[in-house]
């Protein structure tokens, strides 16, 4: 079942949002060639504990994992685009997405950011700046009166127009008291089709685009997820409200 949150329920997540992404600024902030994605997690769990906050990934165990998710963020390398394990270290050049989330007095915030480290690779940036207009897109697509159809079309067009994959079988998803909830966000879609949007529904939109396929395997640790033909993958994500006002990024600095 879809909840709507109420004002203040929003307001709530929203001060869950602001760590998330206070955790993300400061990961980046130290993300260079040479530093362990160990120490990067250690941060991440620093800030958001700091604030009175909890670390939302650390522990968490879906069905489908074999073991508890290891850390408080997600560190996902070059061809790796999801659920990266926060473990080795960072090299010149790498395309790093860091995913993170936080509950703060049971409300839950979830983002993602993608970024290159050193010296970047043009077409990584282009694959990022079309990753960034796509999320763009989706926010802007999820007002009351729309549809997930309206949303998801609007995020899978950028990656078509761009010439970039898709990767399957993942998308955005409901947020609140937990990290994922009704409904489900496809990043490819039809406008007009799916559930209409009301005031009160609270999303995570997060486009994962490729630089080739959308196809994907996963690794032995049973969590990351990396592209079947090696290509490198941006990941971008913020947790949006949709408000009488328009769509409301609860995520943002």
């Amino acid at each position: 079942m879809v909840e709507l949150k109420t004002p203040t329920e929003i307001e709530a997540m929203r001060e869950a949002g602001r760590i998330v992404a206070r955790a993300l600024a400061a990961v980046r902030g130290h993300a260079e060639p040479g530093v362990l994605l160990g120490d990067l997690d250690d941060l991440a769990k620093q800030v958001v504990t700091d604030a009175g906050a909890e670390p939302l990934f650390l522990g968490h165990l879906p069905t489908w994992a074999p073991t508890p998710f290891p850390g408080a963020i997600c560190a996902s390398v070059n061809d790796a685009v999801l659920h990266g394990i926060p473990t080795g270290r960072l090299g010149d050049g790498d395309l790093v997405s860091i995913d993170c989330g936080a509950r703060l007095e049971g409300w839950c915030g979830d983002a993602a950011i993608t970024f290159t480290v050193g010296q970047a690779d043009p077409a990584d940036t282009a694959l990022i700046a079309a990753t960034d207009r796509a999320l763009s897109a989706g926010i802007d697509a999820a007002r009351p009166g729309a549809t997930l159809g309206d949303v998801a079309a609007a995020i899978g067009a950028v990656a078509r127009d761009a010439g970039y994959g898709s990767v399957d079988d993942h998308g955005g998803h409901g947020i609140g008291r937990d990290m994922h909830e009704p409904p489900y966000v496809p990043n490819e879609g039809r406008p007009g089709r799916g559930m209409r949007l009301r005031p009160g529904l609270v999303i995570a939109l997060e486009p994962i685009f490729t630089r080739g396929g959308g196809a994907y395997r996963n690794d032995p640790d049973g969590w990351t997820v990396r592209t079947l033909d090696g290509s490198r993958g941006a990941h971008i994500e913020h947790t949006v409200a949709v408000t009488e006002g328009g769509p409301k990024v609860l995520t943002a600095p």
